[in-house]
């Protein structure tokens, strides 16, 4: 048993690692793009001529799938680390015992397939949103019906019965990978897919506040951040994530009475 232990913390350290050069590529990936946005002035931008004054071309929009893609994995994958590291304890136990295995990766592809669907329909909501004329070139929200809408709608979310059900399993990494285990690669990417799809219903709202304070600003995107990994780690979650909603209530009806 102690051999088992101390396999398992290396186990740990080694996915545990991997998971941080993961989020420190994608932050980096992000600083990198902020920094080549002298004043937000998104001409000015290599590879990202998004002007306002003419329509996206399909490179625009693919450039900013690209951009969507490592920004949720920037902001996910810290809270996705618990369930990843469960998952791969329990592959070594299951190795110790000489029972069939499957990397830990192919756990991360399923859940990362699902977060990369949902970048690309943020993707073409921005481009929407964009045509509309509704975003300023910091890509922030130019209307306080849709920035404050948009509180509400995520305050609002937070309190409801699908949040629950879904931060409790994001909550509780045995208990769903015990819940939904699946044997073989094919069953490790369906449970990637399914804690993936849970995360998407439970984090959906929040990640469209992006479209609120600037979707490349860094301090609001690692306050999303912070705010999801807190509500599923911190004892009390869910007070949390009421708490945080309630405070999404309020300024959703300031900016909408402001306005």
């Amino acid at each position: 048993m102690p051999a088992l232990d101390s396999v398992l913390r290396r186990d740990r350290a080694i996915v545990g690692a991997a998971l941080l050069a993961i989020t420190l590529a994608a932050w980096l990936y992000l600083f990198r793009l902020s920094a080549m946005m002298p004043g937000m002035d998104l001409p000015d931008m290599p590879g990202m001529a998004m002007l306002r004054d003419h329509p996206w071309e399909v490179v625009d929009v693919l450039l900013l799938f690209v951009m969507w893609t490592v920004m949720m994995m920037a902001m996910m994958v810290p809270a996705a680390t618990p369930m990843v590291l469960t998952f791969a304890a329990v592959q070594r136990k299951r190795r110790e015992q000489e029972r069939a295995t499957v990397p830990t990766v192919v756990f991360l592809l399923g859940y990362a397939v699902v977060w990369t669907t949902y970048a690309a329909a943020a993707a073409l909501a921005q481009w929407r949103l964009h045509e509309a004329q509704l975003l300023s070139a910091a890509m922030a929200s130019t209307s306080a019906r849709l920035g404050g809408a948009l509180l509400l709608a995520a305050g609002a979310f937070q309190w409801t019965r699908l949040k629950e059900v879904c931060l409790s399993k994001c909550r509780s990494p045995l208990s769903f990978v015990m819940s939904e285990w699946r044997e073989g690669r094919a069953g490790a990417v369906v449970m990637g897919v399914r804690h993936g799809a849970y995360c998407v219903a439970c984090c959906w709202a929040l990640m469209a506040l992006l479209f609120v304070a600037g979707v490349m600003n860094l301090w609001w995107i690692a306050g999303l951040a912070v705010f999801v990994l807190a509500e599923r780690v911190l004892p009390g979650g869910q007070a949390v994530s009421r708490i945080g909603g309630a405070l999404l209530l309020l300024a959703g009806a300031v900016i909408l009475v402001r306005g």
